[in-house]
């Protein structure tokens, strides 16, 4: 595929179907097993905690297969990095199904992870080749919110089947799922760059992009390890909070919801405002409107105060949404761009995977309502990073 010699002759409607399709059919196969993967377990006896450790594996799986994942993508392709996800997943989903052992199936759900590792940078890769700069804000947020949506239909197409053939069933919708998804990447057209011609030159080491990007790693990177420690957070706290203050179970699913409907509504302005003004258009607004959201938290009193903010939460990660892959993007050179792009989702990982383990360090230490609170004020901090160091001019084509 080719990007045109006039980008104004591009539409994202072009690429729709084979570019976003297999990203909605894998957010809806992760969504319908994220809420019954403690379950089996849990059938599988083990205690809370070995629970907890174990749905953890899917994010420790991602976050250790993140360079392999590049490497993968640069030595293969982005196409053919995609269906190899795909099939790596449905081989975990299958393992999930028939293990009866709590050590297999948690090798499945790691598994499970370093296919999404893979299939996520495959796809950013993707995009970013074959998108013009100027709609590159567009496509990822695009990107970011078709997955979000797959995530929040999952549990409920999941819910379905459970229905009609118990807990297995939601192992058996994710298969399809990336099943299907292998089989629309299969479909990708092959990426031909904008000058008809592939990048010259040796891939470069990862050693190599380290040194030479440092800065923006330090920098810009520091800001979007922040940005993932807040919003990895916001999954945990209305949920915490809504149960300190006594709201039941029906209200708090209610709640959350809601928040991640509105999360869902706003990403494609959000991207259009990206590509017409600048990133930091975006993301300033973003990290200080679910800094101050998580601020007010303890304030709460009861479930409409709760939502009010909740809400306010998910329209702040939703106009946020695509914008880590968006600034990936922007800065990754052209001949080693899988491998960049490998630190950058590696950075992003580290803070998803800090941000819950920072929460629940402060509030065994102190209070729930302390960790709330330091949680919003990371969210600050992450829009001082990024207004200080994003550039104030729109991106140039890489």
């Amino acid at each position: 595929m080719s990007k045109s010699a006039n980008p104004g002759d591009f539409s994202l409607w072009s690429i729709a179907i084979p570019a976003f399709g297999p990203s909605l059919l894998f957010g809806i196969g992760e969504g319908a097993i994220l809420p019954v993967i403690p379950l089996s377990a849990r059938d599988m006896g083990a205690s809370l905690a070995g629970a907890a450790l174990v749905v953890s594996l899917i994010g420790i799986g991602s976050l250790v297969s993140n360079i392999p994942a590049s490497i993968i993508t640069a030595r293969y392709g982005e196409r053919r990095g995609m269906v190899g996800a795909a099939l790596l997943s449905l081989l975990a989903m299958l393992l999930c199904v028939f293990s009866g052992n709590l050590w297999f199936f948690g090798l499945g759900v790691f598994l499970i992870g370093a296919a999404a590792a893979v299939f996520n940078l495959a796809r950013q890769s993707y995009l970013t080749e074959a998108v013009p700069p100027t709609l590159r804000a567009r496509a990822m947020s695009t990107l970011g919110g078709v997955g979000r949506i797959g995530l929040f239909a999952g549990p409920f197409i999941g819910a379905l089947v459970i229905h009609l053939v118990g807990l297995t069933g939601a192992y058996w919708v994710a298969a399809v799922c990336v099943a299907g998804a292998g089989a629309v990447a299969w479909g990708l057209p092959d990426l031909v760059s904008g000058d008809g011609a592939a990048p010259k030159g040796p891939q470069p080491t990862l050693k190599y992009l380290l040194a030479t990007h440092r800065k923006v790693f330090l920098t810009v990177g520091i800001g979007v390890l922040l940005v993932s420690s807040v919003r990895s957070s916001r999954q945990v706290v209305v949920p915490l909070w809504a149960d300190n203050l006594g709201l039941n179970p029906a209200v708090t699913s209610l709640i959350y919801g809601l928040s991640g409907a509105v999360d869902m509504l706003v990403f494609y302005p959000a991207g259009r405002v990206m590509d017409k003004k600048g990133r930091i258009a975006v993301a300033v607004p973003s990290m200080v409107l679910m800094g101050v959201s998580l601020l007010l938290m303890p304030l709460t009193t009861g479930a409409v105060s709760l939502l009010l903010v909740a809400m306010l939460i998910g329209f702040g990660n939703g106009i946020g949404s695509g914008l880590i892959m968006t600034m990936g993007a922007d800065y990754s050179p052209r001949n080693g761009r899988a491998q960049f792009l490998g630190i950058w989702r590696f950075l992003s990982d580290s803070g998803g995977s800090s941000g819950p383990a920072i929460l629940a360090g402060l509030t065994a230490a102190v209070t729930l309502s302390f960790g709330i609170a330091a949680t919003g004020l990371l969210g600050l901090a992450a829009a001082a990073v990024l207004g200080y160091w994003i550039p104030r001019n729109k991106p140039v084509a890489r």
